[in-house]
């Protein structure tokens, strides 16, 4: 297909490579999250008007990020996240910190009730990216974290001292960057992804 042309309906692409409609959604809402597609209401799902070479080039990068490129996603995260927490700390406003506090609140009402509370930690994670007041963070770790987390699943915390020393973590940062420490704040968020590191060099 060419940038500019319209997919064909989720019916039609569901029949053609017989996986369910279902499936055909979630591949869909990856295209547009990489930008690849844009869904139009009422008209449709285009190729993106970026050029058949960028387009390619882009297509044949996502293909390639299978499990050993994980490590690297990771990486890239922990750089966004240590950035986001320092300027978070330097520039946050009452009503940044607000938000920061109630998601926090929601993970730790989740995980300490031993329910899942991975999407809960990714908000907390990401009202910090808001509050950074950098949209490039922001949006590089909308991009990426969604994706670490679904891998990182498999490795959820159970017993109570480990989850009691992950709300620990949390709270840390929170602290840090209610106190307005960005040191103290990077500090607290390199602590909390020893576990994720210690993962990924088992991954």
């Amino acid at each position: 297909m060419q940038p500019g042309d319209k997919l064909p309906s989720e019916r039609v692409l569901s029949e053609n490579f017989k996986v369910s409609r279902r499936n055909v959604v979630e591949a869909i809402e990856k295209l547009e999250s990489f930008s690849l597609v844009k869904s139009v209401p009422k008209s449709g799902t285009f190729v993106a008007e970026i050029g058949n070479i960028a387009l390619n080039g882009i297509i044949d990068d996502i293909i390639i990020l299978k499990k050993e490129n994980f490590l690297s996603l990771v990486e890239t995260r922990i750089m966004l996240e240590e950035k986001s927490v320092e300027l978070a700390a330097k520039r946050r406003k009452r009503k940044d910190l607000k938000n920061i506090e109630t998601a926090l609140d929601n993970y730790k009402s989740k995980i300490l009730s031993g329910q899942d509370a991975l999407q809960e930690d990714m908000l907390f994670h990401l009202a910090i990216a808001k509050a950074s007041k950098n949209t490039t963070i922001n949006t590089l770790l909308l991009k990426i974290t969604p994706n670490i987390i679904t891998t990182f699943e498999k490795t959820k915390v159970n017993d109570e001292f480990s989850i009691t020393y992950e709300v620990n973590k949390h709270e840390a940062i929170f602290n840090a960057i209610r106190d307005k420490k960005p040191k103290q704040a990077v500090k607290a968020i390199k602590s909390h992804f020893e576990m994720l590191i210690k993962y990924c060099e088992r991954f």
